[in-house]
This record gives C-alpha cells, sequence and structure tokens, in this order.
C-alpha cells in the first residue's frame, strides 16, 4: 500500500466540480490513494458515486477508501474505509470488513494514535499540520514537531494531514510519515491534473532524497 499521496475528493460547486471530477483528475495526476468524503448526500446517491470513482482507481490499480461508511465500503468492494475518532470503533468495523480491509483513523494526539494502533488500524491520518479551511471544526494544528512526535509513538503507517501544498510537502515528508494527504491542493487548483503531477513529482523526489539520506 503507497500512501504518498493520498488525496480526499471533495464538490466544489462554484469552480462547477464534482467528487468524480476530483478523483479522475487526481488519479490521473498521480494519487496513490484516494478517499472519498462526502458528508451532505443521500446514501443512494453516495453508492452511486462510489461506484463511478471506484471504477477509475481500479483501472489505475489503487485503493478507494470510504470515509466513515462501512455500508457503501462493502457495497462497492471499496478496499477500505477512514473512521475519525466519533464514528464507529476500529474494532468494530475491523470485525464487519475483515482482517484485509484497509482501515485508517483520524488522530490527532499520541494517546489517540496508540490507541487506533493497538484496535488494528492499518495506518493513521494525522493533523491538521497546518491550518486548513476545508474543515469546519478543525483542531489547533500540531505542526511538524506535533507530526514527528507521534509518527515516533507508533508503528503503522502515518499520513500527515492539513493545510498540505506543493510548497511544504517538503518538510511534511522530512517529519518521516509515509504520506501525505491532500484535498484542497488539488480539487481546488485551477488545473487539478497538472497540480496532482506537481505534487507527485515534488513527493518522489523528497522521498528519493530521503532515502539516499538514510
Amino acid at each position: 500500500m503507497d500512501l504518498s499521496f493520498y488525496v480526499i475528493t471533495c464538490e466544489v460547486p462554484n469552480l462547477k466540480r464534482s467528487q468524480f471530477e476530483v478523483a479522475k483528475a487526481a488519479t490521473e495526476g498521480g494519487a496513490t490513494v484516494i478517499q472519498y468524503r462526502e458528508k451532505n448526500k443521500s446514501s443512494r446517491e453516495l453508492l452511486e458515486m462510489a461506484c463511478k470513482i471506484h471504477k477509475i482507481t481500479q483501472r489505475a490499480n489503487i485503493p478507494l477508501i470510504i470515509n466513515d461508511r462501512l455500508d457503501i465500503a462493502q457495497a462497492v468492494k471499496a478496499e477500505g474505509v477512514h473512521l475519525g475518532q466519533g464514528d464507529i470503533s476500529v474494532k468494530t468495523a475491523r470485525m464487519i470488513l475483515g482482517p484485509e480491509s484497509i482501515i485508517g483513523v483520524s488522530c490527532g494526539n499520541i494517546e489517540e494514535a496508540i490507541e487506533a494502533e493497538r484496535d488494528g488500524a492499518s495506518y493513521i491520518g494525522v493533523g491538521p499540520i497546518f491550518p486548513t479551511s476545508t474543515k469546519d471544526n478543525a483542531r489547533k494544528p500540531i505542526g511538524i514537531k506535533g507530526l514527528i512526535e507521534i509518527k515516533r509513538s507508533v508503528n503503522v503507517p502515518v499520513v500527515g494531514i492539513g493545510g498540505i501544498s506543493v510548497d511544504n510537502v517538503g518538510s511534511v515528508l522530512k517529519s518521516g510519515v509515509d504520506g501525505v494527504a491532500v484535498i484542497s491542493a488539488v480539487a481546488f487548483a485551477s488545473n487539478m491534473k497538472g497540480a496532482s503531477c506537481n505534487l507527485s513529482k515534488k513527493i518522489k523526489k523528497v522521498r528519493e532524497a530521503n532515502h539516499e539520506f538514510k
């Protein structure tokens, strides 16, 4: 599982962009994971969009992660789910989805990260690293220092999220995390595929440099 370039979809009405268009551009631009995240649609709409996006990710041979909704993940045979701190527990999700499914968990501190790993999380999403406008109830940013502390506290893969762009992605990756997750850096870009390509290239370049340094 390559978590290096993790793109979370969103609808951008003012730019007339659907979740599908964001996922398609991100995948074509080099995303290694797509998470379908939608809070305001009906279950039928969620299922229809998840099916469309899954066809894209399957062709690209990358995993589709469904945010929160285990039922939608099961219905479309997605590769996994991502859970927040207020969602169903990792243990319960693992019982329902089985040992092969990818289960990610959002964590904002060491205690949450350790608990997620203990309960069977496949990876943890840590943040926000920087201030972000894509989540109304976002926590206070933990910064690179906080990210490093959490990364050192667990053995499962860690993905940094929150305010990450092509300009600061290098500093995030140098912390030792396994990947970065973005929303606005792709979905709000004037050229989504181009922005994805630029991020993908930057991520690969920094990771190669980090490997050589080690």
